[in-house]
């Protein structure tokens, strides 16, 4: 464990970065998978509801720096052409 002041508050900051971090890719992780089950599933309606929701998820990973802006653009791209080769749904408003 540190011993000096300066140290000790590193060690709280980046604590609390992890956390953040954790967090932060957790839940870009689960809205992605979230997303994949339902084109798997072939729930078009459903998927390109969802669609929104998960580019916000990107969008904050991007802005939070969790996520690089071209892997944003890659799983961005990916999703949305995989929810678009499943067909027409019914779009929800």
């Amino acid at each position: 464990m540190a011993n000096h002041a300066s140290a000790l508050k590193a060690h709280r900051q980046s604590t609390k970065r992890r956390t953040v971090n954790r967090r932060n890719s957790s839940r870009l992780k689960t809205g992605l998978k979230n997303v994949r089950e339902l084109i798997t599933g072939g729930k078009a309606a459903e998927a390109k509801a969802a669609l929104p929701a998960l580019y916000e998820l990107v969008d904050r990973s991007v802005r939070l720096k969790a996520l690089s802006p071209n892997a944003a653009a890659r799983h961005k791209s990916r999703i949305t052409r995989a929810v678009n080769e499943l067909g027409p749904g019914e779009t929800a408003r």
